[in-house]
């Protein structure tokens, strides 16, 4: 009998499960899942010290946007536990410049204004053009971002802002890597995505037509598809010492 897999699934700002519900589907008979769900920890480092120290001593991983963050900093730190690595609308910069001013406007509509508000400003920007038209899809994603809080966003935003530069790791990547964006994401684009997928030593670029910076959601089957294609590659090689 073949041994199940772990998958572990990293939500990005505002995030959920409910971001990853067509590839949980999808992969669900086949592999054990896990999605920590909203991560509120005041840094991408402390994210990640978190995810570890709670998941299985070998597994696959996937971040979407900052959780893609948060996966890089994992790879870094134990990259000898990552079965696969996949990266999904997300990036390896630290915070541009102007950026801080931006995110800070957006706390403010948090705290002065509360999350439905917040949604209405944030959402829009985050999706392709004609899926902001969807309502149906419009309003899962203003719940889920509803189900957060102002200090859980505040706190996500204050780890965003200090997020580590993980360009010099990318090389140092060891295990196949999914590489997935949406063609229409403004916010992490396609050509910052090329980039990382040409620094990946086993990495595979999946471009989602239709979808922009919420591609998880915007376009789930697609997603898991590329998703399931990952889960089919061979998994590194562990070094761990064994279990004694």
């Amino acid at each position: 009998m073949t041994q199940r897999s772990t998958v572990v699934l990293l939500s990005g700002l505002l995030c959920d499960e409910e971001v990853w519900r067509g590839p949980i589907a999808r992969l669900a008979p086949a592999h054990d899942l896990v999605c920590p769900g909203f991560l509120d920890q005041p840094s991408i480092e402390a994210m990640a010290a978190q995810v570890l120290a709670h998941a299985p001593r070998r597994f696959s991983l996937a971040g979407h946007s900052m959780g893609g963050r948060v996966a890089l900093e994992i790879a870094a730190r134990a990259p000898d536990r990552l079965e696969r690595l996949a990266l999904l609308d997300t990036g390896f910069h630290p915070a541009r410049p102007g950026e801080a001013e931006g995110r800070s406007r957006l706390i403010r509509i948090a705290l002065e204004d509360g999350m439905a508000a917040l949604a209405r400003h944030w959402l829009p920007p985050m999706l392709g053009p004609h899926r902001v038209r969807d309502a149906a899809l419009m309003d899962r994603l203003t719940a889920m971002v509803e189900r957060a809080t102002p200090r859980l966003f505040q706190r996500q935003i204050g780890a965003l802002l200090t997020r580590p530069n993980a360009h010099r790791g990318l090389s140092q990547i060891p295990c196949p890597t999914a590489v997935i964006v949406g063609r229409q994401d403004a916010w992490s684009p396609l050509a910052q995505h090329e980039e990382m997928a040409a620094l990946i030593p086993e990495a595979r670029l999946s471009v989602i037509e239709e979808a922009g910076h919420m591609s998880p959601v915007e376009q789930p089957e697609a997603v898991a598809e590329a998703l399931f294609a990952w889960m089919q590659a061979a998994p590194a090689e562990g070094r761990l010492a064994p279990v004694s």
